[in-house]
């Protein structure tokens, strides 16, 4: 399971992708925080990362199904599954394996941005911020990187084209992340089970874990979404 995360760490890292990943990351979000009218800091007038929290997710959408894209789209392609079929290894050791080095990639992403919480702090009249409201949010947006990284790997598993891969991907991501939201929103669910069918989407525990109140229930919420995909990839991988 290590030596399939090494592996794809390698290979992540061994070309300008990686960083290239990262980078992006950081220049949309800075642009939007620190420069963009109307977006940044300091029309907004508070201390507050709220924006960048509002953001990322979205970015988060294309970009964890781009680095996902090739986990195993490419090795249906190239002929390299097979090799893997070989080696002692169970189908959830490999899953895992490379489920784990998306979330390493995923942090090497987000942590950069904790340099965002001082310059804030030093921005800030009296030297103060929302602790445990960027804390909550900061759990939140790992939560939700994971959860992006399981639905990524699950839709490479259907596909051997890494471009098919990558859009079923985002489509996936968008749908639970913002669907339910959107639909909860009809008038026929208006009084009644809208609350319910909010409560299906993403975005519903994303937003109550950033106020900086650790519920289990999104907790539970979170990790449930996660086996459920790296469950279907493993089915998928033993159909093959």
């Amino acid at each position: 399971m290590f030596s399939i995360c090494k592996k794809e760490l390698h290979q992540f890292f061994s070309n300008l992708t990686g960083y290239i990943a990262i980078t992006l990351f950081l220049l949309v979000n800075g642009l939007f925080l620190f420069i963009l009218k109307d977006s940044n800091i300091f029309d907004f007038g508070y201390a507050t990362l709220d924006k960048f929290f509002e953001l990322a997710p979205w970015i988060l959408l294309f970009l964890v199904p781009a680095i996902t894209m090739r986990t195993l789209a490419d090795e249906f392609k190239t002929g390299t599954f097979e090799i893997l079929q070989t080696r002692p290894l169970t189908q959830w050791q490999i899953v895992v394996g490379k489920y784990l080095s998306v979330l390493i990639v995923l942090v090497f992403v987000i942590i950069p941005t904790f340099i965002y919480i001082l310059t804030i702090k030093k921005l800030s009249a009296g030297g103060g911020i929302d602790s445990g409201g960027i804390s909550g949010s900061y759990i939140g947006l790992f939560l939700l990187a994971g959860v992006f990284a399981a639905i990524g790997i699950g839709c490479s598993s259907f596909t051997n084209n890494a471009v098919v891969s990558f859009l079923l991907s985002a489509f996936s991501c968008l749908l639970l992340y913002f669907g339910f939201n959107a639909i909860s929103k009809l008038p026929v669910f208006a009084g009644g089970a809208d609350y319910y069918i909010e409560m299906l989407g993403i975005d519903f525990h994303y937003r109550s874990i950033s106020r900086g109140v650790l519920d289990s229930r999104d907790i539970i919420y979170f990790l449930s979404i996660i086996l459920l995909f790296l469950l279907i990839t493993v089915k998928n991988l033993r159909k093959r």
